[in-house]
């Protein structure tokens, strides 16, 4: 079998981070990690190394792949600047925006005498930090854009304001996220690729052959 990716150290976001309000309650999202960890078997498949930083799941971690376990933004930003180098970033975790100022270490009772406002604050972004690291910065950074609508116009558009090379954009408002198929269009800095729905493992397949080429 031919392995394009051979030698190559590709690395991978997965999953959604989960920001702890107090000890019983967090901000998450609904990404189930599928088509993250299918594009970084897809990856391994075309003979890279392949490193897995993964949010909550309830998937296992893929056979013969390095795959690292967090909870948080703060900890997923950490692991992949631990990760590097690679050759290749792939951002497709669905890292929560913002996380709560001052989580609580006991439970917040919700009773009217308690009622409170909870503060956030910004967490990093992971995507745009590795994509500006001025050195270091893998030769080819991908990042992945859920929408709802307009998805190819802020899709162009997060790929300027991020300075990632690739944005892979997907329309999130059925049932992509917790679902086994997607439809995405791959934009580059030369224009748009529509791909048409198929199952994660195939789009997965696609993305890895698409990175071998630009290798």
């Amino acid at each position: 079998m031919s392995e394009p990716l051979s030698g190559r150290h590709v690395l991978i976001t997965a999953g959604p981070t989960r920001e702890p309000i107090d000890p019983v309650r967090y901000i998450s999202n609904h990404s189930s990690g599928q088509q993250g960890y299918a594009i970084a078997e897809a990856c391994a498949a075309l003979g890279a190394r392949v490193t897995l930083v993964s949010g909550p799941t309830a998937l296992p971690g893929p056979a013969g792949i390095v795959t690292i376990r967090i909870e948080t933004a703060l900890q997923m930003l950490a692991a992949v600047e631990t990760a590097l180098p690679a050759d290749v970033f792939i951002a497709v975790a669905a890292v929560a925006d913002w996380r709560p100022a001052a989580p609580s270490d006991t439970k917040i009772k919700a009773d009217k005498s308690n009622l409170s406002t909870l503060q956030l604050v910004e967490n990093p972004d992971i995507l745009k930090t590795i994509s500006q690291l001025a050195n270091g910065r893998p030769g080819l950074v991908i990042g992945f854009a859920a929408e709802t609508h307009e998805v190819e116009a802020f899709a162009t558009a997060k790929r300027v304001r991020k300075g990632c090379d690739w944005i892979v954009a997907n329309d999130v408002s059925g049932d992509v996220m917790g679902g086994t198929e997607n439809a995405v269009t791959l934009v580059t800095p030369v224009g748009q690729e529509r791909w048409e729905r198929a199952p994660k493992a195939e789009i997965a397949a696609r993305l890895a052959a698409r990175i071998a080429e630009a290798l």
